[in-house]
């Protein structure tokens, strides 16, 4: 492996892929994606982020307007680009992202006939190119092939449709970013379901990298109680680190920025850096050879 991220193949590296995914919304899924990118790329990684809600958060929040996103996450996904097309970079270095359009709302009902539908984004995250393998020499391949990315972050519209279903099928493992509320473990029960038909007929290597408990209220005691009840049943694949409820997350999307640019002091923008680093302990326990 050469760096924390990729997985090594043969000689050649590719990305760690991980979906963030929960079928609720306004439980902080692109504000995770939008600041763990950050946060990773703060600390050397190279990371993309692929937009696939419709709505595109995270393009916004990263300050990609409407203009810079000529070619998007529906143009790969019907087949019209490739990925390194669509990729924009964004003002913080190290990280990049494919930006998402409305476009993204029609391609559900243009993908139903076509064959391999649930496959269209692991396909074309396939044909990136790779460190060391240039394809066509252009100015954007490059680049990728200079400094290949180590973590490829996929942020969901909150449902399980189609497109969330692609992301699962090209992922590696699931980071669920779960609201510290009631219903918190009634709807991951759903997701955790939906993971399993996933794994069993579209993708087998399929994992829960972990659970991330955001909008913690410390002065709420329903808070605590949730983040008690999510551990006892999921234990370890619960972080450690909890995102809590921060003004300044809030307000940095409306400057289309990630809240540790926004404000690096602020509690929010601590958490993510804190998660960061989990993540990337996680990553390397996660393939430390058998002693």
């Amino acid at each position: 492996m050469t760096a924390t991220g990729a997985i090594s193949q043969g000689g050649d590296t590719r990305p760690r892929i991980l979906v963030l995914a929960n079928q609720k919304g306004g439980v902080g899924k692109t504000t995770t994606a939008i600041n763990l990118g950050t946060a990773l790329a703060a600390v050397g990684e190279r990371v993309l982020i692929v937009d696939l809600d419709p709505q595109g958060n995270a393009s916004t929040g990263l300050g990609i307007g409407r203009a810079e996103r000529k070619v998007s996450a529906y143009d790969v996904l019907i087949g019209a680009a490739l990925i390194e097309d669509a990729v924009v970079p964004t003002k913080v270095p190290g990280l990049d992202i494919v930006p998402s359009t409305m476009d993204l709302l029609g391609a559900e009902l243009e993908l139903a006939s076509v064959p391999r539908r649930s496959h269209r984004l692991r396909d074309a995250l396939a044909r990136m190119p790779r460190a060391g393998k240039p394809r066509n020499g252009s100015e954007k391949e490059a680049a990728l092939t200079a400094r290949p990315y180590t973590y490829l972050l996929i942020d969901c519209p909150p449902s399980l449709n189609l497109l969330t279903i692609n992301a699962m099928t090209a992922a590696d493992a699931i980071l669920v970013p779960l609201q510290c509320e009631f219903f918190a473990l009634e709807g991951l029960s759903q997701l955790l379901r939906t993971v399993e038909r996933v794994r069993t007929s579209l993708n087998p290597r399929l994992e829960i990298q972990g659970v991330v408990l955001t909008m913690f209220d410390q002065r709420n005691k329903l808070s605590d109680q949730v983040a008690s009840d999510v551990r006892q049943h999921l234990g370890d694949k619960v972080y450690r680190t909890v995102i809590p409820r921060n003004v300044r997350i809030s307000e940095a999307p409306s400057y289309g920025k990630p809240a540790l640019v926004y404000d690096h002091r602020c509690a929010g923008s601590k958490a993510y850096m804190k998660l960061a680093s989990e993540l990337i302990q996680r990553e390397r326990a996660l393939r430390r050879p058998a002693a």
